[in-house]
């Protein structure tokens, strides 16, 4: 502990941040390696810990995903294990974690910069979810991004999307609905192939979030995510893609925020017909090319 500054964080009412445990314990070390260390032995000490890592990352796309789902100031703190599915969920996504590829549980310590407990808690979540599989004493399997995968996700998914926007249009609140039209209105604007999957991203979330039921996102994240996987691997002609994308979304929404049911749904069912076309049109492009 003599390499780092131990701090006492406290509640806003002065008597720590949880009445059963009374005092939470922060470090903050110099070095990545050794923090992480420090910080496992503080956790298994105290139990429900915060903590920071200074690790250097070595993926992009990392600090973006931390930043993106970081507390906003004044909202609820998100848990160290929501941050690392988080994380790992982008660098699924993005690819940087190669599909059909075993990584170690310490490897994904290093690229999230995210210790050993967050890290195990986040695995087990994400292999529930299918977005990895555990294979003991070998490793942790990056799911193949193969046109079978894609199309059985795709088949749930779209019963499930066609729940989540008929339930945004009976609950969404105000706030909700001015959200939705703005962002209907970004979706008009240019895009880079990145900016357009972020904004992709804030429309599912703005939609689970109007649906107001906490059981639809952990069904509906994983099958987005690895969808958009597919699609990142495989778009050819990102102008093109992104123009039908943005369209497709934007009806999606308009529809919730007239609350439009029907043409939610038929919105909804379009998107989703995009996508296994989208699928079999790389069918038809490798067969082309073996031809």
């Amino acid at each position: 502990m003599g390499r780092g500054t131990v701090q006492l964080l406290k509640g806003e009412n002065g008597s720590g941040l949880g009445s059963r445990w009374g005092a939470y314990f922060t470090a903050f070390f110099s070095c990545g390696c050794s923090g992480q260390a420090g910080i496992y032995q503080i956790y298994r000490l105290y139990v429900n810990v915060g903590f920071c890592c200074c690790c250097v990352l070595r993926l992009p796309g990392i600090e973006a995903a931390k930043r993106r789902h970081a507390p906003k100031e004044g909202s609820q703190v998100i848990s160290q294990s929501d941050q690392t599915v988080a994380a790992l969920q982008d660098l699924i996504e993005r690819g940087s974690l190669e599909p059909g590829s075993m990584v170690s549980e310490r490897s994904l310590m290093q690229l999230t910069g995210f210790g050993r407990t967050p890290v195990r808690e986040a695995i087990q979540r994400l292999a529930l979810s299918h977005m990895l599989r555990i294979h003991p004493n070998r490793g942790i399997e990056i799911p193949a991004a193969s046109v079978e995968d894609q199309l059985s996700r795709l088949e749930v998914r779209r019963t499930i999307e066609v729940l989540a926007v008929t339930l945004a249009c009976e609950r969404a609140a105000r706030e909700d609905l001015a959200d939705m039209e703005v962002l209907t209105a970004a979706l008009s604007g240019e895009f880079s192939l990145q900016s357009y999957l972020d904004t992709v991203r804030r429309t599912h979330d703005l939609i689970i979030r109007a649906a107001r039921n906490p059981y639809l996102e952990t069904l509906m994240a994983p099958l987005q995510t690895l969808s958009r996987r597919f699609w990142i691997m495989h778009v050819k002609d990102e102008a093109k893609e992104i123009a039908v994308g943005k369209r497709l979304h934007q009806r999606i929404l308009a529809a919730i925020a007239d609350r439009d049911v029907e043409a939610s749904r038929q919105a909804s069912l379009e998107l989703n017909d995009y996508l296994v076309q989208f699928a079999l049109d790389v069918v038809s492009q490798r067969a082309r090319l073996r031809a």
